[in-house]
């Protein structure tokens, strides 16, 4: 039991890491994903409205007919497809992935290469946002270690010219 207790305790933390650069770090809405041992949705949320903008999982009305069985990679691959044609329809073109701490391979991979394929752009959690000029302070310009040193001279020389010339 100690095992899955680690396991899960590590998904969070790393959930808690993925999710907070994406919200962080990109302007864009993000697409988050869960995954069950039976199912697997998808949604993408708008963090500046707080409001879900598009979602599809496996247990939709629509979507239970064509999937018989929620938990293998060709079920995230349809979810994938769905989510990408709602967003498209919904005039969303670019969305951040948020793997909410799951590991990048398997359902989670399929569904985002699906995604991928009908047409939705999914960037990375690196892209900055746009921040305000009035906010930043300006930067000072870097002095190298050569002209420290010789102005650490300079100002000894005046220094000593000043005393001899009294």
């Amino acid at each position: 039991m100690k095992k899955f207790q680690q396991i899960n305790r590590q998904r969070r933390n790393r959930s808690f890491r993925v999710s907070n650069a994406v919200k962080r770090f990109s302007n864009r809405p993000r697409l988050c994903v869960f995954r069950s041992n039976t199912n697997i949705y998808a949604q993408i949320i708008d963090d500046d409205a707080g409001k879900t903008l598009v979602s599809a999982g496996t247990r939709d009305k629509a979507l239970r007919t064509e999937i018989s069985n929620g938990s293998n990679c060709v079920a995230a691959e349809k979810i994938g497809e769905t989510i990408a044609k709602k967003a498209l329809d919904a005039g969303i073109v670019k969305v951040a992935f948020d793997r909410h701490g799951f590991k990048y391979h398997g359902r989670i991979k399929a569904l985002a290469d699906a995604a991928r394929k009908a047409g939705l752009d999914i960037g990375a959690a690196g892209e900055e946002k746009v921040k305000d000029a009035s906010k930043s302070a300006p930067k000072k310009n870097k002095v190298s270690k050569t002209d420290k040193v010789a102005a650490k001279a300079s100002a000894g020389k005046a220094a000593s010219n000043k005393k001899q010339n009294k």
